[in-house]
């Protein structure tokens, strides 16, 4: 996959700025590195952040059980992962 004129440089082709959908799933950049996940009736689930670390880039997904509460659910190497824990 290509990076697209509206992907920052800093994004890796793997995780373009806005991705319509991963498994049913839509992801909306908030900002650099953070996205939240919501289902097609536009529900909001939780979050997903890129870190970067000493051995690459990480996304860890945090699931909104209330609307100021989340909980973490784990820290994966791709995206596509993490997006799997909000199905």
């Amino acid at each position: 996959m290509s990076t697209s004129a509206s992907t920052p440089a800093s994004v890796p082709a793997s995780t373009p700025a806005r991705r319509p959908v991963i498994r049913g799933l839509l992801l909306v950049p908030v900002k650099d590195g953070l996205w939240r996940v919501s289902n097609p009736s536009g529900m909001v689930l939780g979050h997903i952040e890129r870190r970067t670390e000493a051995d690459g880039d990480r996304f860890s997904a945090r699931r909104l059980l209330a609307a100021t509460r989340t909980m973490n659910v784990g820290s994966f190497w791709r995206i596509d992962d993490a997006a799997d824990c909000f199905r």
